[in-house]
């Protein structure tokens, strides 16, 4: 992708975001829109969890197969195909009558946001070559999480209320079909591997089963969960001596041997699950003990991902080039740390909006600084024949971090109705999952990339 024009770089990233976006968006505007479901489905509890689970169980199983085979096959076309799938499943949500279609829908949405997401980055980093540009490329893929963030949370409310609960699924369409039809025209055609030397399909099986039992053990756990997680631990174990002595392995282990790679990945599990913990807990709080409704929620946690949102796209950059991506990381991280020990003193009585919780809102902006700069080392040792597996992995690592931090946060913080010890102790935990990622991300290199020329770092350049 690199041979691309350097002027149609950004409206080629701009479709790559377009998707990111509506895959984004969908996730935390179904989150909105699940009491609605229940209500006109007639969906039982159980059931309603396999709403979220089905997609999530899809979406983070087979992102490490989706990025390899952008690789071997082309990423331009394992996109397409996941941005199309994506926005077809949509529509079967929209018009699903049943709890059965719905679910079934919602798992092959998961297919196709694995699909497109894999191979984002892997985009991005044959797009951007040069260290510059694309750690302004970097940031605007943040700004574009942040965004789909907050216009998920608002944008759910209005429609579910406003229209029903079927539209933020079809609010997919016209994103998905603008997004497949400038992507055939601006995206340019990368050079594939090709699978002559042959597909590690047995690999394949085992990693994908893995992840997806790994997966589904965190979101589901229970008191039997240890059989799912035995079974997920021993296909994966498997996978990795699969992998020892495949003629063309899936996941080439010196992929893991790099140090800038694992501890960027090991750190990202520790920020997601400390952040995406965060948004749950917040919002659970504001509801449960605080009595806000559900657009209130979302219009109290903006201010953070518009904040996010900012830096990632304005400041983002900037910091990297003058810091270098591990101060900008450790920067990130201190702040987003000092966030969530404030929350330590939320009120189970009168609450102050602007004292007790903007302030956190506020400290959000660390996580512009610290997911972009993540990103930049987590892609860092990409070469040309494994950007779409390094993607596929850092967005792996990124979903389990995520399901963790739900699972084992929402469990401390336990469903004690309108009692505050518990979210607190969640809250403690979450800052000290920050604290180690700190600890950890002083073992990173001081700087990737080397020090632009300018004196003064490139302004973004507008999608």
């Amino acid at each position: 992708m690199s041979e691309h024009p350097s002027r149609g770089r950004w409206p080629a990233l701009a479709v790559v975001c377009a998707g990111m976006l509506m895959v984004i968006l969908d996730g935390s505007i179904t989150t909105v829109a699940l009491p609605a479901i229940q209500n006109d489905l007639h969906i039982g509890r159980a059931g309603l969890a396999w709403v979220v689970d089905a997609y999530v169980i899809a979406f983070g199983g087979l992102l490490l197969l989706a990025g390899r085979l952008g690789d071997l096959l082309g990423r331009r076309r394992v996109y397409l195909a996941g941005i199309a799938a994506f926005t077809a499943a949509s529509v079967l949500c929209g018009l699903a009558a049943g709890p059965a279609t719905l679910i079934a829908a919602r798992f092959l949405q998961g297919v196709g946001g694995a699909m497109a997401s894999a191979v984002g980055l892997g985009m991005v980093v044959g797009l951007f070559p040069e260290p510059a540009d694309r750690a302004k490329a970097f940031g605007a893929v943040g700004f574009t999480g942040a965004a789909g963030a907050s216009l998920g949370q608002v944008l759910g409310g209005v429609l579910t209320q406003g229209l029903g609960w079927h539209w933020i699924f079809f609010i997919n369409l016209p994103i998905g079909a603008a997004a497949l039809a400038a992507g055939l025209r601006l995206l340019p055609r990368d050079r594939a591997a090709g699978a002559a030397g042959g597909v590690d399909l047995p690999g394949a099986v085992l990693v994908t089963g893995g992840l997806m039992l790994g997966v589904y053990t965190i979101v589901e756990g229970g008191p039997h969960g240890w059989a799912p997680a035995a079974a997920a631990l021993a296909l994966l174990a498997g996978f990795v001596l699969r992998q020892t002595s495949a003629a063309a392995p899936l996941l080439p282990l010196r992929i893991l041997a790099r140090r800038t790679t694992a501890l960027a990945n090991l750190v990202q599990v520790l920020l997601l699950a400390a952040m995406f913990g965060f948004q749950v807990l917040v919002a659970l709080y504001l509801q449960n003990v605080q009595h806000y409704g559900p657009l209130a929620t979302g219009l109290a946690m903006l201010p953070a991902a518009l904040t996010i949102g900012a830096v990632s796209l304005l400041v983002a950059a900037r910091a990297i080039g003058r810091l270098g991506e591990r101060r900008t990381l450790l920067l990130g991280l201190a702040l987003l740390t000092a966030g969530l020990a404030l929350l330590l003193r939320l009120p189970a009585g009168r609450f102050h909006y602007a004292a007790d919780l903007l302030p956190t809102m506020l400290l959000g902006a660390g996580f512009g600084l610290a997911a972009t700069a993540l990103t930049a080392l987590g892609m860092a040792d990409a070469r040309p024949e494994d950007a779409g597996l390094l993607s596929g992995v850092l967005n792996t690592t990124q979903q389990v971090g995520a399901a963790l931090g739900v699972a084992v946060l929402t469990a401390l913080a336990g469903d004690a109705g309108d009692a505050v010890g518990g979210f607190h102790l969640a809250f403690g935990v979450g800052a000290a999952l920050l604290l180690a990622a700190f600890l950890l991300a002083t073992a990173l290199p001081a700087r990737t990339t080397p020090v632009p020329e300018a004196a003064e770092p490139p302004v973004p350049v507008a999608n």
